[in-house]
């Protein structure tokens, strides 16, 4: 059993685990290059299938020339907070590879489960340095693969805000009581050994 942050795991694991998860409050600090490019070395490291590595990254820092663009794809709620974000992210992944010894692509059926591995190194690395990421299903993924340019074997896959922990009286009210780490389900809801659970 670990406790870190409020939150106390059933099982022993590194507090990281704990201290890591996704505000929405951001201070309106801004992040360095080097920052921002250790947590892509964070997700360059992570495992995937031939070593394929299908993740690829798309950001803006807040002020660029970039960042409007990336903005305006999030919904209208992921608006209402987003904006005080040092960072956006669109994650996308490369949906075909080519395995050692084959001369043409194949199909890459692990492609989204790699990519999403690459975002949690990302997001604890970022945990890890102070910095707070939030994954976002909310934004116009059509409209991201036509204005950044995704090309046909690549699927959009998430947004990610990037920040320093803010003043949860920034938010609009309903978001407020919600701004904590949150809890988990227990391990027995989704580790079954030998087969899955009959209905």
């Amino acid at each position: 059993m670990t406790s870190s942050n409020s939150r106390t795991s059933d099982h022993a694991v590194e507090p990281l685990f704990l201290d890591r998860w996704s505000p929405r409050a951001f201070a309106e600090d801004a992040i360095s290059e080097e920052t921002l490019l250790s947590l892509f070395e964070a997700a360059r490291w992570a495992p995937s299938s031939y070593n394929a590595q299908p993740w690829r990254f798309i950001y803006a820092t807040r002020g660029s020339a970039h960042w409007e663009r990336l903005f305006g794809l999030l919904n209208p709620f992921n608006q209402s907070w987003a904006g005080s974000a040092a960072a956006l992210i669109i994650v996308v992944s490369k949906t075909t590879m080519r395995p050692p010894g084959a001369s043409a692509d194949v199909p890459y059926y692990s492609h989204s489960f790699d990519a999403g591995a690459a975002w949690a190194l990302l997001a604890l690395q970022g945990a890890k340095l102070g910095w707070y990421a939030h994954g976002m299903a909310g934004f116009d993924i059509p409209r991201a693969s036509v204005e950044l340019g995704i090309p046909a074997d690549y699927r959009v896959e998430a947004a990610i805000a990037v920040g320093r922990l803010g003043d949860p009286a920034s938010l609009p009210e309903p978001m407020r009581a919600r701004e904590m780490p949150s809890g988990r389900e227990p391990v027995s809801a989704f580790a079954f050994e030998g087969a899955f659970p009959a209905a």
